[in-house]
């Protein structure tokens, strides 16, 4: 049962291959509409799985905006135990206050790091938005620190069908936001293409 979460989630993302070989160039399809998917968190609690390498956590997941405009996120279990506990200045600057030492590991910190921001989408390059099609799909692509981020939404831009971190040939990591109300989604999930990690949120109901 412990991996109903996770495994919801990611059925979906494995039934989503994207070939961006074939993306067509379209300037005029919906090119900013992207931000209004960038989440409006306050304080948010969410019931939260992930799977590294073999060794599965479990607990919750706290989101708060802070009164500086920072954001906070900490994942503890249900006892109390923390995990990890990060922090985005208003300005993107990134600092873990606080890692478990069994994932206090450069390559596992700096992972989060960018899955979270992601989500967050507060550290994206705004003014390098390029449009493509795709099928029945629209590829807003921005430029990242290494390959590209993908915010892919149907032609409306009425839903974003799943987020794609990918070099110029493949697909590096592939999440789902969906079922935003009052600017929150209600489920977040991660999948890792290259290695073993995983991240399911369901979003907890009495905050």
């Amino acid at each position: 049962m412990r991996y109903l979460l996770l495994s919801s989630f990611f059925c979906l993302l494995f039934a989503c291959k994207s070939s961006y070989k074939s993306l067509q160039s379209s300037p005029d399809s919906a090119a900013g509409c992207i931000q209004k998917f960038t989440p409006q968190f306050t304080r948010v609690l969410y019931k939260t799985q992930v799977d590294i390498v073999g060794k599965h956590l479990s607990g919750i997941l706290l989101i708060k905006q802070m009164p500086d405009s920072s954001t906070r996120i900490l994942f503890s279990n249900e006892m109390g135990f923390k995990f990890f506990d990060f922090e985005w200045k208003k300005d993107g600057a990134f600092t873990a206050h606080y890692v478990f030492d069994k994932m206090n590991k450069k390559a596992v910190i700096k992972t989060l790091r960018k899955d979270f921001e992601l989500v967050l989408m507060n550290t994206l390059n705004w003014q390098s938005e390029k449009t493509f099609t795709q099928d029945s799909a629209v590829y807003h692509r921005f430029t990242a620190a290494k390959g590209y981020n993908y915010y892919i939404t149907d032609p409306s831009c009425k839903e974003l069908l799943r987020i794609e971190n990918a070099s110029s040939r493949k697909t590096i990591v592939s999440l789902i936001m969906k079922d935003y109300e009052n600017g929150v989604p209600d489920t977040i999930g991660v999948s890792h293409k290259m290695f073993s990690f995983e991240i399911g949120l369901k979003k907890l109901t009495d905050e």
